[in-house]
């Protein structure tokens, strides 16, 4: 095998900055004691977050309990997750669901 039969694998998506600024829509601490369930990732966007989720690296939360997920953020940490990044505190490291309010 030589590296040009390796292929070319797409980037992990970097959204802009001000696209990691989260609308806040419960206090964390509420968020975090809800009822909560678990869905998976493709209905997760608009949803308000029951759940940490830290990529790392860097190693700073992008999603904090309360905060409403956007697609954005979720395409951000699906293709982190694709590619390697650890994603150690959320219910499922790999992003295929996340923790929510249950509505």
């Amino acid at each position: 095998m030589d590296a040009g039969s390796i292929g070319h694998q797409e980037w992990v998506h970097l959204p802009e900055p001000a696209v990691l600024e989260l609308e806040q829509a419960m206090l964390p601490r509420d968020a975090f004691f809800a009822e909560a369930e678990h869905v998976p990732a493709e209905r997760a966007a608009g949803r308000i977050a029951a759940e940490m989720v830290t990529p790392y690296p860097p190693g700073v939360p992008v999603i904090a309990p309360g905060e409403v997920i956007t697609d954005e953020i979720l395409h951000y940490l699906r293709s982190g997750a694709d590619h390697g990044v650890l994603i150690p505190d959320a219910s499922d490291p790999s992003v295929r669901e996340l923790r929510v309010v249950r509505r």
